[in-house]
């Protein structure tokens, strides 16, 4: 018997469900960090102007590239219960749409890049778009459990962009924030990865918590938190920030490493859930912070 297609949704609707793929939650935390970047490359708040220009088009190539991830793994997100809602796996939206809307947003932020801000940033952008899209979605992820600490090179990048829009060039500072997030994605990544395994299970990903349980996981978790928190204290070092910075990013350390801890003890989908949220708080606050400190410096 020849399966009924799914009644085709308004060009509204679809546009809306398409708007979800792009992953707005996700990106605004990319954008936020690499507008940081932006206000750190500079002694003064950078042109205005320039300042939206460089953010619109980091952003649409981070939407464009969350839209295909989508495409790629949509047989994956159908099989878990946390993804199984978005258009390409329920086949509201074609593949040729998907492609096409994400192919105009990548172009457009790309040729933002080029025509107003420099090329450098035009170019680390698109390494980072083909980073995610291709080398962490199609290679990494279905291949490794430690997919995630490889391919968290191409998350880790907006603050150097933004710092590349504003100056033209990288240097040391920029590879300290991109380190940061580098070392912060592990750790947020696992602790969704913990309380989600059935769902991971499920579609076949070879996560951490599924291929090596979760006592191996959380002691992950605790690894690499402690390296976050040396290098989160980098920038002080280097002269980047001063007192106040010190002061929030030790106490923000500390209850970081006290949830890793929690979870290496005494394991609980609720302690991974309130780690996995904490996390994302830690990384807004610490570049909020380090956005506060040259405010007052």
């Amino acid at each position: 018997m020849q399966a009924i297609a799914a009644p085709r949704l308004p060009l509204g609707q679809r546009l809306i469900a398409f708007s979800h793929l792009c992953k707005p939650r996700v990106n605004s935390l990319i954008v936020f960090t690499a507008m940081i970047g932006m206000c750190l490359a500079s002694r003064e708040f950078p042109p205005l102007l320039r300042f939206l220009v460089a953010s619109l088009g980091i952003a649409l190539v981070s939407f464009a590239a969350a839209a295909l991830n989508c495409l790629v793994e949509r047989t994956v997100d159908a099989r878990m219960a946390r993804t199984r809602w978005r258009a390409t796996a329920r086949g509201d939206i074609s593949a040729g749409e998907t492609v096409t809307l994400a192919t105009l947003l990548g172009a457009a932020g790309l040729w933002l890049l080029h025509h107003y801000i420099n090329d450098l940033t035009l170019w680390l952008t698109l390494a980072t778009f083909v980073g995610y899209t291709v080398i962490y979605t199609l290679i990494l992820k279905p291949a490794t459990p430690m997919n995630i600490v490889i391919g968290g090179a191409s998350g880790a990048m907006p603050p150097l962009l933004g710092w590349a829009a504003m100056t033209g060039s990288v240097s040391v500072e920029p590879l300290v924030l991109f380190l940061i997030i580098f070392l912060w994605t592990p750790p947020h990544f696992w602790a969704l990865a913990c309380y989600r395994r059935e769902d991971y299970a499920r579609s076949g990903l070879p996560m951490l918590p599924v291929t090596h349980g979760l006592a191996c996981t959380c002691q992950q978790i605790l690894g690499y938190t402690v390296m976050l928190s040396a290098a989160s204290l980098i920038p002080v070092s280097l002269g980047m920030s001063g007192g106040f910075y010190l002061a929030a990013i030790a106490v923000l350390d500390l209850v970081f490493i006290g949830n890793a801890i929690g979870l290496c003890r005494n394991y609980s989908d609720a302690k991974a859930r309130a780690c996995f949220r904490y996390s994302i708080l830690y990384l807004t606050l610490l570049f909020a912070a380090l956005f506060a400190d040259r405010l007052m410096n």
